[in-house]
C-alpha cells in the first residue's frame, strides 16, 4: 500500500463503484488459499441476496467473531476465482499500522443492502 493519493476522478467514476452494507452469515477458513483468508458467505438483503468472498483478514479477525457483523464490499466487480472458490464481491478493509486489513462497516447495525455515499 502506498500513502501517496491517487489520480483525481470524478464523480461519476464514483458513483460507478456499488459499495452497499452486508451482515456475515457464515464465515470459515480457507486454507486452500495462496495467502491466509476467510471464507466469507454476507447477506447483503432481498434485493441483493447472499454474495460470497475470500478476505485476507485472520490477522485481525478470527471466523467466529465474524458472525452477525455489517461489513462493506464493492458488489459490482466481476466474480474472481480464488482456488476452488468463486468469490463474488470485495470485501473492504483499511490497513492496521503493521498494513495487516481491518474490516470496516458501520459504527450502529443498519439496512442490509444500503450503498455507500
Amino acid at each position: 500500500m502506498t500513502d501517496v493519493a491517487t489520480p483525481l476522478i470524478d464523480l461519476a467514476a464514483f458513483e460507478r463503484v456499488d459499495v452497499r452494507v452486508g451482515t456475515v452469515v457464515e464465515a470459515e477458513p480457507f486454507p486452500q488459499a495462496r495467502k491466509p483468508a476467510i471464507k466469507l458467505l454476507i447477506d447483503f438483503g432481498p434485493g441483493i441476496g447472499r454474495r460470497k468472498s475470500s478476505a485476507q483478514i485472520v490477522r485481525n479477525h478470527r471466523s467466529e467473531d465474524l458472525i452477525g457483523r455489517q461489513v462493506l464490499a464493492v458488489i459490482n466487480f466481476p466474480p474472481r476465482q480464488i482456488g476452488p472458490f468463486l468469490s463474488e464481491v470485495l470485501t473492504l478493509g483499511v490497513p492496521d499500522a503493521d498494513g495487516q486489513v481491518m474490516l470496516i462497516g458501520p459504527d450502529r447495525p443498519v439496512p442490509a443492502g444500503g450503498r455507500l455515499y
